[in-house]
């Protein structure tokens, strides 16, 4: 069957398909909402594995930190990979890794091997997401990037929203084996349809192996993850985080000397040099920061204040991913027409204010308040997240966005890690804080409350930080699809550097 879609984009000879885009598009979506779906879904399991394994939290916990390491392991090494073996085939092989270990997963004996296993899941997951964005960004034409980008989008924002609940199900009512088993029929679905419908890209069969980039990304990203790890849940001057730190501060320091001395880095470096790059990707980092920093801590607070079970959590979250989704095309579609800057303006503007209500809750907060707020930052998410990450992408040539999306998946799994370790010591020490205040004999419960106030009305202020930031978001030119090889061969990156 002839692939109605080829590697270069829709051709300006032909009138754009949503029909022969969408084939591609379901295949690089099935693979990104099951790995995306695995990083959350573990979270909700981890008092049923303990007790199983019979075992300790900090063992367990260990599942989630190996899958962690090791998609930030593998994420710079994606845009070498489809340089030399081509996208579609990283991408299914990837893919496949993945399933194979959520088989391994669901079959594990011991918790050693369940991590060991998580371990191989993050192997396989840490290279989809950049190789499947980078698809996208090619297949689709620049006038219709921002809606395109924006049904990628829907998956990406529900995912971590649904996996709690599923979760919560299955955990509940059938087996934890079946947090991974569901990924079987999921990732077989999606390996057949890229195998069918991804269009064939050239690799260069010759890409330049970049040695010490290889060596030193996998280094830096995974020690630096591990550092903030060990530091947000144990010390920060644990010999973990300071071990994790040191090295990963280290090799990252001599990663970017090497890759901006190296003919063909690993990672593209030399795109900061773009203004409207550089200011895109800080913006993308001040959300991720607001977002994921405090996404973490609703559900601690249903569950540790409210008593709510994680299954009820997850349907308690549900409003916010339903916004989520009904938000995310809508940006997409006015991307298209106006723009990142006033898109991402109002979202982060919805996400402080629901960010501010939510610093005022109490043990007593009625759920409708708490749904309605959260509700507010899905719809917030929606209107700015894609566009934000749109925006970076079309700021940088063309022909770099192999090595671009790697290099914005990878700082974003480094700010996450730290927005969540820093909210999480900060959460800590302000419970202290309120409970050193507190009359003896009063409840402690006042005080953890008092502390999630804490952490979503500085939340709020990273958010509100992020709204300044759009404001000095301007358009990128987008460079035209070369219409031959010779073309593209001709553009010069260096001419999108001069903004």
């Amino acid at each position: 069957m002839s692939n109605p879609t080829n590697a270069k984009g829709a051709s300006a000879e032909q009138p754009f398909s949503l029909k022969a885009i969408l084939p591609p598009l379901m295949a690089i979506i099935v693979g990104m909402i099951m790995v995306i779906l695995d990083g959350t879904v573990v979270n909700v399991a981890v008092p049923k594995l303990v007790e199983y394994f019979n075992t300790d939290l900090k063992t367990v916990q260990w599942a989630i930190t190996g899958y962690t390491l090791a998609l930030a392991a593998v994420i710079p090494l994606a845009g070498y990979m489809t340089d030399r073996f081509g996208s579609k085939q990283v991408f299914v092989s990837t893919v496949a890794m993945f399933v194979l270990g959520s088989m391994l997963c669901s079959i594990a004996q011991t918790s050693e091997q369940l991590v060991l296993f998580r371990v191989i899941q993050g192997l396989g997951g840490g290279m989809v997401a950049p190789i499947g964005m980078a698809m996208v960004f090619r297949l689709a034409p620049p006038e219709r990037r921002g809606s395109i980008m924006g049904l990628l989008g829907i998956p990406m924002l529900l995912a971590p929203a649904l996996g709690p609940i599923l979760s919560g199900w299955l955990v509940e009512y059938v087996s934890w084996h079946w947090i991974f088993l569901i990924n079987l029929p999921i990732g077989i679905v999606g390996i057949i349809l890229g195998i069918k419908y991804l269009p064939k890209t050239e690799k260069k069969g010759r890409a330049h192996l970049d040695i010490l980039g290889i060596i030193l990304a996998p280094i830096a990203f995974s020690m630096l993850a591990y550092g903030v790890n060990q530091g947000g849940g144990e010390s920060w001057s644990s010999t973990g985080a300071i071990l994790g730190l040191t090295v990963g501060g280290v090799a990252l320091v001599l990663f970017v000397i090497v890759e901006l001395l190296h003919k063909h880095p690993l990672l593209e470096l030399r795109v900061f040099r773009s203004s409207d790059f550089t200011r895109g990707i800080i913006l993308s980092w001040v959300t991720q920061a607001a977002l994921f920093g405090s996404m973490l801590f609703v559900p601690l607070y249903l569950q540790q204040i409210r008593n709510y079970t994680p299954l009820e959590t997850g349907l308690i979250l549900l409003p916010q991913a339903l916004a989520s989704g009904i938000g995310m095309p809508l940006g997409g579609r006015l991307f298209d027409k106006i723009g990142a800057r006033p898109l991402v303006f109002v979202g982060l503007s919805i996400i402080s204010t629901a960010l501010f209500m939510l610093s005022g809750v109490t043990v007593d907060t009625g759920l409708p308040f708490i749904m309605s707020t959260l509700a507010m930052m899905g719809l917030g998410m929606g209107l700015s997240m894609m566009p934000v990450n749109t925006h970076v992408l079309n700021s940088a040539p063309r022909e770099w966005v192999n090595r671009v999306t790697p290099l914005t998946a990878a700082a974003q799994q480094v700010v996450v890690s730290f927005a969540v370790a820093g909210m999480t010591g900060y959460l800590t020490s302000q419970i202290s804080v309120h409970m050193g205040k507190m009359a003896a004999g009063a409840n402690p419960l006042s005080a953890m409350v008092l502390g999630f106030n804490d952490v979503f009305f500085f939340s709020a202020c990273i958010a509100v930080a992020g709204v300044v930031i759009s404001l000095v978001l301007r358009k990128p030119k987008v460079a035209a699809t070369p219409a031959s090889p010779d073309a593209e061969a001709a553009a010069d990156p260096a001419m999108m550097m001069g903004h």
